[in-house]
């Protein structure tokens, strides 16, 4: 089962686009599709929601972001429980802009666990465990002029994008968490909604000979959370683990394949640019580095690091059974370096 779901990888990758050329023309294309997306949904609310939807371009929430339950951080935007079917429609016509099939996916599969959390924690629970809770928001003015963005967030679901002169989009940092990781009981049991991000990486463990899994593990002991947590910008972690400069090719092969598992979420021209920026700054300057036990079920945590991004992945809560992930771009969060190519095209 895990070899037939890695053999899938390859197909993912291809659907991802990652091989596809003319780039700026397919983001281009895609910021005018979503533009077109995040009008339609706005004009479909109500005058108190677009109140609540459509923030300043500048509102610190834009750059504000949290993966645990709203009771502990409340989001601004429009939760999905309070829309119409209309605006929900049109709520996952703009998602499918940004996220792939497999990203819209697994965000629909995310909600959906908050409703076997209500069966786990039963009635004294402390948390709502709402699936209808998640809310989307539009920062500034969606067009080709000014750079603009939105966001669909929640309980481990945290998709950004930015955009700057309706032609080039940002999507990270893109955050998904899945609790249960694996179902256990119930009608959905069985169910890993994260499974790939663990099997890439523990093929790419696996194949890994004495002394390089020496390297590559730094300690037996995983963390409690990921390093960078819910930070509005993040720097290069220490360069430890295994290089890829240090790897076999096939043992390549099997890094990159990690990587296009979380390419994969964004649309496909946004999983290109991805992929050429990584290829650009070079496939031997990454590192895997992983911590924790490596048998299954255990509590466990890797990195993949290069020079321009991250990849965190913590799987140490509830004995093993609660993953955090996330992609951050160290200059690109929230399309920062989009933004001062902006200010120094059009300076304000």
């Amino acid at each position: 089962m895990r070899r037939s779901a890695l053999a899938r990888l390859g197909l993912l990758a291809v659907l991802a686009g990652v091989y596809v050329t003319g780039v700026t023309l397919a983001s281009e294309k895609t910021a005018s599709t979503m533009a077109t997306a995040a009008q339609k949904w706005l004009a479909s609310l109500t005058p108190e929601q677009r109140e609540q939807a459509a923030l300043a371009f500048e509102a610190p929430d834009r750059t504000s972001w949290h993966y645990v339950p709203n009771e502990m951080f409340p989001r601004k935007g429009v939760t999905l429980g309070t829309m119409t079917d209309q605006q929900k429609a049109l709520a996952r016509d703009l998602l499918k802009t940004g996220l792939s099939q497999r990203g819209v996916l697994t965000t629909e599969q995310i909600m959906e666990l908050e409703k076997v959390l209500q069966t786990i924690e039963g009635e004294k629970r402390r948390f709502a465990r709402d699936p209808g809770a998640y809310a989307m928001a539009v920062f500034g003015t969606p067009g080709k002029t000014e750079p603009w963005g939105w966001r669909l967030v929640g309980h481990h679901i945290g998709v950004h994008f930015t955009i700057a002169e309706g032609r080039t989009v940002s999507s990270a940092p893109t955050f998904f968490g899945s609790n249960p990781a694996e179902v256990r009981e119930g009608p959905q049991k069985g169910q890993r909604t994260l499974g790939l991000e663990e099997d890439a990486a523990r093929a790419l463990l696996d194949a890994l000979d004495p002394a390089e899994r020496t390297t590559a593990i730094l300690q037996d002991t995983a963390p409690n959370e990921m390093l960078t947590e819910n930070r509005s910008a993040v720097d290069p972690l220490n360069p430890i683990g295994l290089k890829a400069s240090a790897m076999t090719p096939p043992q390549r092969d099997r890094l990159v394949k990690l990587i296009e598992v979380y390419t994969a979420f964004v649309a496909p021209d946004l999983a290109t640019e991805r992929m050429q920026k990584i290829r650009k700054a070079g496939i031997e300057n990454i590192a895997f580095a992983w911590a924790g036990e490596t048998e299954r079920g255990k509590k466990h945590y890797y990195r993949v690091q290069g020079p321009t991004f991250l990849i965190e992945y913590d799987n140490s809560q509830n004995n093993g059974n609660h993953i955090h992930s996330v992609w951050r771009d160290f200059n690109g969060d929230f399309g920062r370096d989009l933004l001062r190519e902006h200010l120094q095209q059009y300076p304000h």
